[in-house]
């Protein structure tokens, strides 16, 4: 898989297999499609039986194989040419998850981001690594913040 900013280009090892989606056009997708995304993260590429095994769940076959075929109609899993056919994830789980995030912030306390932030810290005992990994964010946010104000490019600028 090649990332260009804004577009992944899905080469997709699997004869016959491509696919090209805007990260923007990211569609929203069911509980159950992300079930099935969440088994070809964990297991790679399979075909339609690989799939319904490694969900682990008391599923049909058939829902299993009508779950995939959505998500190659919308573009987020690709489907090979050979049979049996093989199906790979073309997005990964921060793709995925990016949209319906950056949706929830725009909602809630109109797109401003320590509210949400502060509820979900609050709300829920965090791991050392978890408290380590906000702190990393935190760092990273003001080494931008200063990297943009002295360019003038700070988020008041971007219009």
């Amino acid at each position: 898989m090649v990332i260009i900013p804004g577009v992944i280009y899905d080469t997709c090892r699997i004869s016959g297999a491509r696919g090209i989606m805007s990260k923007a056009s990211l569609p929203r997708l069911t509980s159950g499609e992300l079930e099935i995304l969440a088994a070809l993260w964990r297991t790679g590429p399979g075909t339609i039986s690989g799939v319904h095994e490694a969900l682990g769940q008391p599923i049909g076959y058939t829902t299993v194989q009508t779950r995939l075929n959505r998500l190659v109609s919308k573009g987020v899993v690709t489907k090979s040419d050979e049979r049996p056919a093989h199906y790979q994830a073309g997005f990964g789980p921060e793709e995925v998850s990016r949209r319906d995030l950056e949706e929830l912030v725009g909602r809630v306390n109109l797109g401003q981001v320590v509210p949400l932030v502060a509820y979900l810290v609050r709300d829920r005992t965090l791991t050392r690594d978890e408290i380590d990994d906000l702190r990393q964010l935190i760092d990273e946010a003001e080494l931008q913040a200063r990297r943009e104000k002295k360019t003038g490019r700070g988020k008041e600028s971007k219009k």
